[in-house]
């Protein structure tokens, strides 16, 4: 089965036409192009939170050096 020739397209946009009618094939349109536009927007946004997730983790390890040399400090002091 390989893809479908000229004829066969045609046919199949016929019954297309005939079962949803002319006007609703450009709704049906353009709710598939928002659907995968919807979709790419998400893909995009999946990559920040890792970012988020990295920038994260470079703060803990600040405070925890940070916190590490205090403890220094006070027993210079006491």
């Amino acid at each position: 089965m390989g893809m479908p020739s000229g004829m066969e397209l045609m046919l199949i946009f016929g019954i297309v036409v005939l079962l949803f009618g002319a006007k609703k094939i450009p709704d049906l349109a353009k709710g598939i192009g928002k659907g995968i536009k919807d979709f790419k927007k998400e893909m995009k946004d999946e990559e920040p939170t890792t970012v988020a997730a990295d920038e994260a983790k470079k703060v803990e390890k600040t405070e925890t050096t940070e916190s590490a040399e205090a403890p220094s400090e006070t027993t210079k002091q006491a």
